[in-house]
């Protein structure tokens, strides 16, 4: 039995990458797919309808149905249009994955006003936004006495998370969506709605030279991997998981643990008496977790 059978999905950055994989594996599990991506490059120049319409071509060759959106996601107009052409076209909405995203890497000194701003509000903006009209749709339907049933799954970053050198817009706004899933979920629960955010690990045109992979850690960053646990969340079988991180790729999938109250020492109005304090707790203090478990960051 198929997963989703009868679901409706949005799918933003559903032309290429995971999102592709994303839009492909819940159109085999059953659900109607509205393929969002507006079809720039990798820096989020230019636009281009043909991979959302190549997606949503593979989705119906395969006996599913889908739809193309074109929109900005980081536009709160033409998300809002987003959400209801999903609506009008497939007679509702249940999931949507933000995924949508660009990459303007530079070290922090280098870095222009404008690779700061661009990241920034594709990820943040672009997350906020549909996340905000597609609630709004599952708050209506609450109110009127309507079971929700619906999922919003969003898109962080190990390079948030482990704090990679070089991606400061990018680990920003990324730690942000992270952030924001938690205080999402949070707010949605009492309307059925559950809000997770995954940090994939795969080999897609965002990642391609940086380093060679053997075939084997090839097969194993295949965004497939990562689709079929996107899958499995936004099934009703997920109803009780929200508000977490996780880490997907072939070798794995693991919960990644928020901050963590630590050592702490008395306050004092007078700094002269703060660093021998300050020194004690860090020293019983767990350094910074580095990208791969079990590692941690020198200080």
């Amino acid at each position: 039995m198929s997963l989703l059978e009868g679901r409706v999905a949005i799918v933003t950055g559903g032309g290429r990458g995971v999102g592709r994989a994303y839009a492909l594996k819940l159109a085999e599990q059953g659900a109607r797919v509205l393929v969002n991506d507006l079809g720039g490059n990798a820096a989020g120049v230019g636009t281009d309808a043909t991979p959302a319409q190549e997606v949503v071509a593979e989705i119906k060759a395969m006996g599913g149905e889908a739809a193309v959106n074109g929109g900005d996601v980081s536009d709160f107009a033409q998300a809002q249009e987003m959400v209801s052409q999903a609506v009008d076209t497939f007679g509702g909405l249940d999931i949507l994955i933000n995924n949508a995203g660009i990459l303007r890497d530079r070290m922090l000194v280098n870095m222009t006003e404008d690779e700061w701003d661009a990241v920034i509000k594709v990820y943040l903006k672009g997350t906020f936004a549909p996340s905000h009209h597609a609630a709004n749709y599952w708050r209506i339907k609450s109110k009127a006495g309507e079971k929700v049933d619906a999922r919003i799954i969003n898109t962080t970053s190990h390079s948030a998370l482990y704090a990679n050198i070089g991606q400061a817009n990018y680990a920003a706004a990324k730690a942000g969506i992270a952030s924001f899933s938690q205080v999402a979920a949070r707010e949605l629960q009492r309307i059925g709605v559950t809000v997770n955010a995954i940090a994939p690990r795969a080999e897609t045109r965002m990642t391609a030279g940086l380093r060679e992979w053997t075939p084997e850690q090839l097969e194993r960053r295949d965004p497939e991997w990562i689709a079929a646990f996107v899958a499995w969340l936004a099934s009703p079988e997920a109803s009780y998981v929200s508000g977490r991180v996780f880490e997907v790729w072939g070798y794995g999938i693991t919960v990644a643990e928020s901050w963590q109250h630590g050592p702490s020492m008395e306050a004092s109005r007078d700094p002269t008496k703060l660093g021998e304090g300050v020194k004690k707790i860090l020293k019983f203090a767990r350094s910074n977790a580095g990208i791969n478990p079990g590692e941690w960051l020198d200080p």
